[in-house]
């Protein structure tokens, strides 16, 4: 079974819209692909269930017939730190019940599972707990999404040697270029130098899902493992 988790250098840096990508790549594969995304802020009620947006892009994409709560255990209201949204309601985030959400997802025998993280790799939980724990503990290999902007060579720099000195396998990164950079070729050649591990695809902002997944190589996450 092969774990992927998705961070990025900060919040609305492009997890979800490459998740759905990654998603549908692997599914175009003809691979058995389930979703994860554990925790989220900024929801709806739908039906009287507090729904989250990317969460349902990401169940629109995979092909396990999951239901949303299954993919998105833990969801809050206000479009704030969810630890805070949390602490709000006078509830803590238990990464337990993170972990065992996960352990039913992989119950359920996929042979992809790929889970997006929230923020950046250092989302806080409260109670000094971090999300980057439950990764560790799942022992997922790990995507980094750099938002291609003004300050993201040290963001990006900073966010890969948080995960490796985690333990974990960085399996590469892909450049999400959703608005034009001054000097954009220029600052993925700097990065292809700075960061030991492939860019797995350089994306700007495609309408169509299926033609942003065709420009993911996932022959550079699979070989690697």
């Amino acid at each position: 079974m092969l774990k992927i988790f998705i961070t990025a250098t900060d919040t609305d840096a492009g997890k979800t819209y490459v998740a759905q990508a990654l998603v549908n790549a692997f599914v175009a594969n003809h691979k058995k692909v389930a979703v994860y995304k554990p925790i989220s802020a900024g929801c709806q009620y739908v039906n009287n269930e507090l729904v989250n947006e990317d969460a349902l892009l990401l169940l629109q994409q995979a092909n396990c017939q999951q239901t949303i709560r299954q993919i998105n255990p833990i969801a809050f209201e206000p479009a704030i730190a969810p630890h805070i949204a949390a602490a709000q309601l006078q509830q803590t985030i238990n990464l337990a019940e993170i972990n065992q959400g996960y352990d039913n997802i992989m119950a359920t025998d996929p042979d992809i599972i790929i889970c997006e993280g929230a923020g950046g790799w250092r989302l806080p939980l409260g109670q000094g707990k971090y999300l980057s724990e439950f990764v560790q503990f799942t022992e997922q290999n790990v995507i980094l999404i750099v938002n291609m902007k003004l300050g993201c060579l040290n963001h990006a720099v900073l966010t890969y040697q948080a995960i490796v000195s985690d333990g974990l396998n960085c399996v590469g990164w892909i450049a999400n270029c959703p608005e034009s950079m001054p000097y954009l070729s220029e600052n993925i050649a700097e990065l292809t130098e700075l960061l030991p591990v492939p860019k797995l695809a350089e994306l700007a902002f495609e309408q169509d899902i299926h033609q942003a997944a065709k420009k993911i190589d996932t022959s550079l996450i699979t070989e690697q493992l």
